[in-house]
């Protein structure tokens, strides 16, 4: 059987109202269409769902039954259009995000924050990881979109937009007071107690690249996951340590710790949008994209 569904959006309507007049005005329809649509619906069926009373239809027995079906999948797709043009007037929805601590710190933080007061119903996930997962999250279609640092590596369909320019530096503690005011050379790092992040991040690769560019090999005493934990090891005096200037700004404007000055900087690199051509966005993902 391939019955018109038109006919059961009518049948609906004539049931709950009990009138042929009162469905084809809520459907803005005549009532021979209205009636003409029933009669279809009956004999495709091949039984009666109306009874004529003198206040206008009742359902048979037969058309109570079916009525009680129909009422539940018409009221689910009334349901359904209207959470879609809630999702679509970001009255709802839902976006899921991928940044490391560095690029929610520093720049994902202050856009998130004026997307919820612009839009609180939206629910945010933040997928927190490294660029080289947060890349694989979304090559998996696992996140709407990521905040990454380069360096990094991209599939065909994912797409790269430059966003911040950011700086590496390496930063030292009172104890190392004497290696300032001068200009540096970097192969004085490998006899220096040098503290990084672990091996898999961006920041790491980044760096270690640039150094053995400059014949430089270093073997950090120190590995550890976050930057935040290596501002707190250089300010007591554990080493010097390799980091986004960003998160030492505030550190070294207090006097707590100073930068080492090299005869040359490290180029700077970027904070990067990534996002997948085979992943569609919601209503909700491209607006904070258009704000970012």
């Amino acid at each position: 059987m391939n019955t018109n569904l038109e006919y059961y959006k009518i049948f609906y309507y004539v049931g709950k109202l009990k009138s042929i007049s009162l469905a084809a005005e809520a459907l803005s329809v005549s009532q021979p269409a209205v009636s003409q649509a029933v009669r279809n619906l009956e004999r495709e069926l091949g039984s009666s769902l109306f009874m004529r009373t003198s206040k206008g239809v009742r359902l048979t027995a037969e058309g109570e039954v079916l009525y009680s079906y129909v009422q539940r999948g018409y009221e689910t797709i009334r349901q359904g259009e209207k959470k879609f043009l809630e999702m679509q007037d970001l009255e709802s929805g839902e976006i899921c995000i991928g940044a490391s601590d560095m690029t929610l710190q520093f720049y994902l933080l202050e856009h998130l924050e004026r997307f919820h007061e612009t839009y609180p119903k939206i629910k945010v996930t933040i997928r927190n990881a490294p660029t080289p997962e947060t890349i694989r999250l979304l090559g998996e279609g696992q996140i709407d979109f990521g905040i990454v640092s380069t360096p990094f590596v991209l599939e065909k369909n994912l797409h790269q937009t430059p966003v911040r320019r950011i700086e590496d530096i390496f930063v030292a503690g009172e104890k190392f007071a004497y290696m300032q005011g001068g200009r540096l050379s970097y192969k004085e790092l490998e006899k220096m107690p040098l503290m990084c992040l672990e091996g898999n991040t961006s920041t790491r690769k980044y760096v270690e690249a640039f150094l053995k560019e400059n014949q430089v090999k270093i073997s950090p005493e120190f590995e550890l996951p976050t930057s935040d934990m290596l501002i707190q090891f250089a300010k007591r005096g554990l080493g010097v340590a390799s980091v986004v200037a960003d998160f030492a700004a505030e550190a070294i404007a207090s006097g707590e710790l100073f930068q080492l000055v090299f005869n040359k900087p490290i180029p700077c690199r970027e904070f990067c949008i990534v996002t997948n051509d085979r992943v569609p966005l919601t209503a909700a993902a491209s607006k904070m994209l258009a704000m970012l």
